[in-house]
């Protein structure tokens, strides 16, 4: 009987120590888990600073090129009406004015591919931007308890 006792005694002790224990566990979770929340925001933030650097330089080529596309346009014509004959300008031959013709479609050509591939990146930063957006509305969707779901 008194072993009996004894054991009785010393379980119920166990019990009374495991449930401090269990919510000393819950807080050190509960700590874990708002220390990863803060973390995980605090890297979405920077993803998003990253993306707004890129989607900033992004634009001011897409600017830049634009510039260089128009001075294009404005040499070209220039060109185009001396080929023509239309300018006064005599002093340069036909070979050589060609020449640079030719020079200037390829330039714009290549201003247009850089443009194209400019315009692609800009929609990719885009998407990257809108599935940052979906996944915090589904973090937010997971974190509501089961109850109000």
């Amino acid at each position: 009987r008194k072993q009996a006792t004894e054991y009785s005694t010393s379980s119920s002790d166990d019990e009374f120590e495991s449930k401090p224990s269990l919510t000393h566990k819950a807080k050190r979770t509960l700590r874990r888990r708002r220390k990863l929340e803060k973390e995980t925001k605090q890297l979405i933030k920077q993803e998003e600073l990253k993306r707004l650097h890129k989607a900033q330089a992004v634009q001011r080529q897409l600017e830049e090129l634009e510039e260089r596309q128009r001075a294009l346009e404005i040499f070209g014509v220039k060109l185009e009406r001396e080929l023509r004959g239309e300018s006064d300008s005599g002093t340069k031959d036909e070979t050589q004015m060609l020449h640079e013709w030719f020079e200037l479609v390829l330039e714009r050509n290549k201003l247009m591919r850089y443009e194209s591939e400019l315009l692609i990146i800009a929609q990719e930063l885009e998407l990257e931007d809108h599935q940052s957006r979906l996944e915090r509305k589904l973090r937010e969707k997971m974190a509501i308890d089961g109850k109000s779901k």
